[in-house]
């Protein structure tokens, strides 16, 4: 044998020869010593796994296994039932069998060295022992040390025995203290990480008839170390509090996104635990060790719709050259005109049918648990013939008619004044015309969500002024005013909008 490139390269040798004599080799892919498995995966890539195996306990104490466990168990969240019988210790066996850990484990003890002449084929047979296998396989054969090179002749090891701390299969063990003997349920319940989830939406936008057609899919990834078969599988939309922190790789749920224009007030009549939404997977399903698998969800048709183009505007933004509007789809999670259920977090991918029929991708935008009866507006990227271009077009100085030099603060308690702090500060004021050029080289008329945003400078800059526009404006809140412009085929809009405020 040599070095660990050579045990990768004897890999498939090393252990049927050794499984063959010291454990049944387990050939079979849907072969499993798990029972009756529940699992429960949260967005964090946490999940609690509950198994029930039919098991025979002795009378007094004795050990149990439980192979096919998470490689990735937290034992310190282990829970155990079994009638008539009391845990009294636990271990979890993590180190695996493999050619590099047989050869770990073997150090200080005797294997055999099985040598094959290529030219002849005979083989030769000699005892070693094991002395190191740090940076390589050190053995001393007789009254010589050697070092396994890869050097291209077979040579295969044969050991006596396995370790008795290397499994096959990731293992848990039990000591329990039973009242009687007999066979009965024995149940583990654990946590551990690796196992995540997070929903996938497909949506078909069909702009002529306003509408889009979505299917949503549960994306499932397992990187336990263990498949799960036949699982009773059930998604939770939330993230419970942990203390321990995994650097396990699984997917996270995407952070909200600004894609929710109003949220719901609709209850989805879900099942809840606490705060968090149950999403049940309807059929039992096995979820392979590194394995992404998709389930579906969600599959509505026809849902209203809307195409939306958009540019939002920072305060006394000066732009050297037109910007290109955001390109939106607007829609409902609502009962009534709308998807009809609350969304956990993901990422919804659009794609539109081209002139051939065929649905080509037009963008993709994350969102975040929303519940049923949202509106939202999702970005699927830029517009390519829809320009905006914002300028302050004047910005002067203005005087007050009334000008306050002083502003008077006071301290009050049980209605009488107890201190008072007089505070020079002469206010200014500013009027500011903008001006916001909007062109559409599309051959139809559009209409652009334009929105000035950076009004509210807090509880000093709360007395802004709109004192004139050209189309009239919604504000959407102290900070946000909209315009909804429209703007004609092949064609210039332009739109003047003049504040009077103290910054």
């Amino acid at each position: 044998m040599k070095t660990y490139r050579l045990l990768a390269a004897l890999g498939a040798a090393l252990p049927l020869a050794l499984l063959a004599t010291a454990a049944p080799a387990q050939t079979d892919p849907d072969e499993t010593a798990q029972g009756d498995v529940s699992v429960t995966i949260y967005n964090n890539g946490q999940a609690l796994v509950q198994d029930v195996r039919q098991l025979p306990i002795a009378q007094g104490r004795s050990r149990i296994e439980f192979p096919d466990v998470s490689a990735q168990i937290r034992p310190e969240t282990l829970s155990f039932a079994a009638e008539g019988a009391a845990i009294v210790e636990q271990n979890f066996d993590f180190d695996l069998l493999t050619p590099a850990k047989l050869m770990e484990k073997a150090i200080g003890q005797t294997v055999t060295l099985v040598r094959t002449n290529p030219a002849t084929g005979v083989e030769t047979r000699e005892r070693a022992t094991v002395l190191s296998t740090a940076g390589g396989v050190v053995v001393k054969i007789g009254e010589r040390i050697e070092v396994l090179r890869d050097d291209g002749l077979p040579v295969r090891a044969v050991f006596d025995r396995v370790p008795p701390n290397l499994r096959a299969r990731p293992t848990l063990s039990v000591t329990v203290e039973s009242d009687r003997g007999g066979a009965r349920p024995a149940s583990i319940r654990y946590l551990t990480p690796g196992l995540g989830w997070s929903a996938d939406y497909v949506s078909l936008y069909d702009e002529a008839t306003g509408a889009i057609d979505m299917q949503g899919w549960v994306t499932l990834t397992n990187q336990t170390g263990t498949t799960f078969h036949q699982a009773d599988t059930l998604l939770v939309a939330g993230s419970p509090g942990t203390a321990v922190s995994s650097n396990r790789r699984y997917p996270p749920p995407p952070p909200p996104r600004p894609g929710m224009v109003r949220p719901g007030t609709e209850s989805s009549g879900r099942e809840q635990v606490g705060e968090f939404y149950l999403y049940p997977i309807e059929s039992r399903t096995t979820i392979a060790n590194n394995q992404t698998k998709q389930v579906s969800f969600l599959d509505v048709q026809g849902v209203p719709a809307r195409k939306v183009y958009a540019r939002t505007v920072g305060w006394l933004a000066n732009d050297d050259a037109p910007v290109n509007v955001s390109s939106e789809i607007a829609f409902s999670s609502s009962r009534q005109g709308g998807l009809g259920d609350a969304l956990p977090a993901g990422t919804v991918r659009f794609y539109q049918r081209d002139s051939q029929g065929t649905p080509q991708f037009i963008g993709e935008s994350a969102i975040g648990h929303t519940p049923m009866g949202s509106e939202l507006s999702l970005r699927t990227g830029d517009a390519f013939d829809i320009f905006v271009q914002a300028e302050v077009e004047r910005r002067e100085e203005i005087t007050s008619a009334e000008w306050e030099s002083s502003a008077r603060y006071r301290v009050i308690r049980d209605g009488e004044v107890i201190e008072q702090l007089d505070v020079e500060r002469p206010k200014q004021f500013y009027r500011t015309t903008m001006r916001y050029t909007l062109t559409n080289a599309k051959a139809a008329p559009v209409e652009v969500d334009l929105v000035q945003a950076g009004l509210d400078r807090g509880w000093w800059g709360h007395d802004f002024r709109v004192v004139s526009e050209d189309i009239p404006g919604e504000q959407l809140n102290a900070d946000r005013r909209k315009w909804v412009v429209p703007v004609p085929a092949e064609g210039e809009r332009v739109v003047r909008v003049t504040y009077e405020t103290r910054y």
